[in-house]
């Protein structure tokens, strides 16, 4: 499931609205470690687009 959030929000990255919907639906789909995995992934790859409100 990590993989597939990366590959949708892969795809939301032009728009930063729609970057942040789908950030915030993943933590919902995935366990707690996936939600670290991702959160570092997103800060790492697209750190314009993650809200500080989302940055752990």
């Amino acid at each position: 499931m990590l993989e597939y959030c990366k590959k949708i929000l892969r795809a939301m990255s032009f728009d930063i609205k729609l970057f942040q919907k789908e950030l915030r639906k993943s933590y919902g789909y995935l366990n707690d470690i996936d939600q670290r995995f991702l959160n570092i992934w997103a800060n790492y790859n697209y750190d314009k687009l993650v809200p500080l409100a989302l940055k752990m």
